[in-house]
């Protein structure tokens, strides 16, 4: 029987255990340096080396071990991805926005979850634990003392509609407070007189924003001076249902509504179908934040601001480019992105009604 060479390799046999740079060294006839060499791309080694060791790979589907790599450099070539509040649909989108853009720009991913909705500060435990070169999340940063903490971790962040940032923490915020000026308009232009807000936690910074804008534009002489009853939700679908349905059994017939997310506008206008009194847009015109799929759903039609997630990603990888090319510095950025109005039958009342 003819004895095996030590370059033959058995893509059966070796599946039974972890391939090393030693195996790839021996069936490209090369040494186990050049494989190393190979697979970092600063380091010097000639392309047919290259291309010999990257054939070998390929034939006994080795995979490099980045341990050593990140062990010497202290950079693991990953960005956490932290993310909470997942039942809301606004955010398993940010986060498919995100991931997509992430890897089509060369970038690992590690998921990091959160039980937190809103904020990023109960996870700064969780994070120091990470080994990331950087992180990205649609969680605000609630607390000075918590931009300070995180600040130390020295992991450079950039978060979604964060009003507070800090040494190598960045934000890119929605316009949420134009956006509110925006929406008092429309009410204003289909007559509305009797206007609620229905806010999300007070602890969510981009809510109080909207608020301000939507009550400051009613305030003015533009906007008649007009008194806004005011809501108070969760963010959640339920939450809105169950405000929206005690407002009307309270005896209030309000017509027109601004709600501080989606998900509690689809439970209001479900309010106002379980009412039975109140017919939208004929009696109270709806508009909503986020543009989740539901909102476009024929039951809902809701007119809506679209935080643009695709502008989000794009300036989040542009901001993370030149973190990373400046390891040395604490960069710190605010951004903002204007929302997009998208009209849909919720305000779409063909003339002022008339009290």
């Amino acid at each position: 029987m003819a004895r095996r060479s030590s370059t033959d390799y058995d893509p059966l046999i070796m599946s039974r255990r972890i391939i090393t740079s030693i195996d790839v060294a021996r069936h490209a006839g090369v040494s186990q340096s050049a494989v190393s060499r190979a697979f970092s791309s600063n380091a010097s080694i000639s392309p047919v080396t290259r291309a010999k060791v990257f054939e070998a790979a390929a034939a006994l589907n080795y995979r490099p071990n980045r341990i050593p790599a990140i062990m010497l450099s202290g950079r693991s070539g990953m960005i956490g991805v932290v993310v909470g509040g997942l039942s809301n649909p606004f955010y398993a989108f940010a986060l498919e926005c995100l991931t997509v853009s992430l890897r089509a720009a060369g970038f690992q991913i590690m998921l990091v979850h959160v039980d937190d909705a809103l904020i990023l500060d109960a996870a700064l435990d969780q994070l120091a634990s990470y080994r990331v070169d950087a992180i990205i999340t649609a969680l605000a940063v609630g607390t000075p003392e918590a931009a300070r903490c995180l600040s130390e971790l020295n992991i450079p962040a950039i978060c979604f509609n964060s009003r507070i940032v800090g040494p190598g923490i960045s934000t890119i915020r929605s316009n949420n407070s134009a956006s509110g000026f925006r929406a008092a308009r429309i009410m204003q232009e289909c007559g509305v007189v009797r206007p609620v807000w229905l806010g999300g936690p007070v602890r969510n910074a981009a809510s109080r924003e909207r608020r301000r804008g939507f009550l400051g534009a009613l305030a003015t002489d533009n906007g008649t001076g007009k008194s806004v009853t005011e809501l108070q939700g969760d963010d959640t679908y339920e939450s809105g249902f169950t405000a929206v349905r005690e407002y009307l059994r309270q005896g209030h017939r309000p017509d027109g509504l601004f709600c501080s997310n989606d998900l509690m506008a689809c439970g209001a206008l479900d309010a106002f179908r379980d009412h039975g009194i109140l017919s939208c847009p004929e009696d109270v015109v709806v508009i909503g934040y986020d543009n989740i799929p539901q909102g476009a759903w024929q039951a809902y039609q809701l007119t809506t601001f679209s935080q643009n997630l695709g502008a989000f990603a794009e300036v989040a990888i542009e901001i993370l480019t030149e973190v990373l090319s400046s390891p040395d510095v604490a960069i710190s950025q605010k951004r903002m992105i204007d929302a997009e109005l998208l009209v849909r039958g919720s305000t779409m009342r063909k003339a002022p009604v008339s009290r």
